[in-house]
């Protein structure tokens, strides 16, 4: 009886090792759906043009590549590059721009050669999208005057989704 409830303990024991070592090695990400990415989107565009600006919008997912880009017809083309690079930033550092623009810019701040990077964009506008402490995704608005406006425009969208993220 001893060796078989020994025998049964060690197997166990060998099986939860074995999924311990399993699951170190991958992890669940929830993404945010095109659909919802596109609610943000357009919302985040709505408010733009509700003040008069002329904006472009990206949503992408929490690695950065886009799922939606909305562009308001006058909007210039530089828009869609800044809008880009503002979500792709804020996925990157998991932060607003503005907050990663107020760090980095700083005088004599270790982490200003970020700002070379290719695709970094170090303005206001681009926000992490959260649900339930985990970034699912990120937004990026640009074309508004200055990055505070476009950080405005963001948040709307934020808003807009925001009840369908809880869960």
């Amino acid at each position: 009886m001893n060796k078989t409830l020994f025998a049964l303990i060690l197997a166990a024991a060998s099986t939860l090792a074995a999924n311990a070592r399993a699951d170190s090695a991958t992890w669940t990400q929830k993404i945010i759906t095109p659909e919802i990415a596109l609610k943000a989107a357009q919302a985040a565009k709505a408010e733009c043009v509700k003040r008069g600006w002329q904006v472009a919008v990206t949503v992408t997912d929490p690695s950065g590549l886009p799922l939606v880009m909305l562009r308001d017809r006058f909007a210039g083309w530089h828009t869609v590059a800044a809008a880009e690079g503002k979500a792709r930033t804020a996925a990157s550092w998991r932060e607003s721009t503005s907050s990663v623009a107020q760090r980095v810019n700083k005088p004599g701040a270790a982490e200003q050669a970020i700002k070379n990077l290719h695709g970094v964009v170090m303005i206001g506008g681009g926000m992490p999208i959260e649900a339930a402490g985990q970034m699912v995704g990120a937004l990026g608005v640009s074309g508004a005057p200055g990055g505070a406006n476009d950080d405005i425009c963001a948040k709307a969208g934020l808003d807009a989704i925001e009840g369908d993220l809880a869960f």
